[in-house]
């Protein structure tokens, strides 16, 4: 039984999520890394524009 749609700010972040899986072949992996370094570069970007130095806390 599908899961029925109520919000289209979820509908939205399903189909984005379902565009990441996919552009990563399928491999949930990979596609958790992608968005895990997408994230440290967002977090990195925003300390530079507030004048934050953040420490080097890198996994990779």
């Amino acid at each position: 039984m599908p899961r029925q749609r109520t919000n289209s700010a979820l509908d939205q972040y399903e189909l984005t999520v379902d565009e990441i899986v996919a552009a990563c072949d399928g491999d949930l992996h990979d596609a958790l890394r992608a968005l895990m370094l997408l994230n440290e570069q967002l977090e990195q970007e925003l300390a530079l524009m507030s004048g934050v130095r953040l420490p080097d806390q890198r996994l990779h």
